[in-house]
């Protein structure tokens, strides 16, 4: 009862109500909601903090931005939304609200299709020498463990295209990566959906912010051929994986085209399954055979390993998720 009264407090205001009417259409910082409610900025952060106090909100920071949305999950996030859902849709503020918006959307579209003008080459060379993506997509999704998927990290998620083709699956998907301008197109496809269930944060992949076990499927894709040190990042990414959770690796086999190295940057130039496993054993994982996507000089492999429920655990049994493949296809 206290919660929800600190929480209805806390709305009970209309640039509050505003604030969660906006915020449950996508994250926004707070230099975009001060455009956006024409208020000044000490006033927006302060109606910000109560928000975020009372948990209707959650924020996080990038860089020198602060972001925000409707918290994801709890009381105050059940209640934000119920608040919205009761908001009249045809008011003249709400018009100009969203009349603002759509114009900071407009804005990271612009930006997000000139970083693609500028790398388009780049990324249309590399396409070239795999299987299509699509294939590449649609056995991802047909990994995914069977039963609810209350959330899912993309570690390096890049355009955002995982989150994407995940949305519909999960109750809650997360995306990060270190480079803002990644982090630009990504913000900007979450936003067109709008993927309500998603969101992308700037992190670390060496270090992710976040408590062990708090995901329960963690993909990685094309993103180890780029690290210094893939086998730390596998290990982050299991440890942040609930007991029962999902690893799902996508990267390229072992090749021999130098040339990505010195041109396109790959530090790595694939990987072997026995080089993935060892990883994955290492944190706890257990791998499951992996599933190879022969292209055009180069395969797209996609490595799996679940880490053990608890009571299995405990007493080393099978594991009783989805049979995976026996073999490689």
């Amino acid at each position: 009862m206290d919660d929800l009264l600190t929480g209805l407090r806390a709305a009970a205001e209309p640039t509050r109500l505003r604030i969660l009417a906006l915020c449950a259409l996508g994250e926004l910082s707070v230099t975009e909601l001060t455009h956006i409610l024409s208020q000044s900025q000490p006033r927006v952060s302060r109606h910000l903090k109560l928000l975020c106090d009372a948990g209707l909100l959650e924020r996080y920071r990038e860089g020198n931005w602060m972001f925000h949305r409707i918290a994801p999950a709890g009381a105050g996030a059940d209640l934000a939304r119920a608040l919205v859902a009761l908001l009249p849709a045809d008011t003249p503020d709400r018009a100009l609200d969203l009349e603002r918006l759509e114009a900071i959307r407009r804005s990271r579209s612009e930006a997000a299709a000139a970083y693609f003008r500028r790398n388009a080459r780049e990324w249309d060379v590399i396409r070239a020498l795999h299987i299509d993506e699509t294939e590449v997509e649609r056995r991802l999704v047909a990994l995914l463990p069977e039963g609810p998927i209350r959330s899912l990290l993309d570690i390096g998620t890049g355009t955002g295209r995982v989150l994407e083709l995940m949305a519909p699956h999960v109750d809650r998907a997360t995306g990060i990566d270190l480079s803002r301008e990644m982090l630009t197109l990504a913000r900007d496809r979450v936003g067109r959906g709008p993927l309500t269930n998603c969101s992308v944060r700037q992190a670390d992949m060496y270090r992710l912010p976040v408590p062990g076990g708090s995901f329960d499927v963690v993909t990685i894709h094309q993103v180890l051929h780029f690290a210094q040190d893939p086998a730390l990042a596998i290990a982050e990414a299991g440890r942040v994986l609930r007991p029962g959770g999902r690893l799902l690796v996508v990267d390229f086999a072992r090749h021999d085209l130098e040339y990505l190295r010195s041109d396109h940057a790959h530090r790595r130039l694939g990987f072997g399954d026995e080089e993935i496993a060892g990883w994955v054993a290492a944190c706890g994982l257990r791998p499951a055979p992996p599933i190879h996507l022969p292209g055009e000089p180069l395969t797209v492999t996609i490595w799996i390993a679940d880490r053990p429920a608890a009571a299995e655990a405990a007493r080393g049994s099978p594991n009783q998720r989805r049979d995976l493949p026996v073999a490689a296809a």
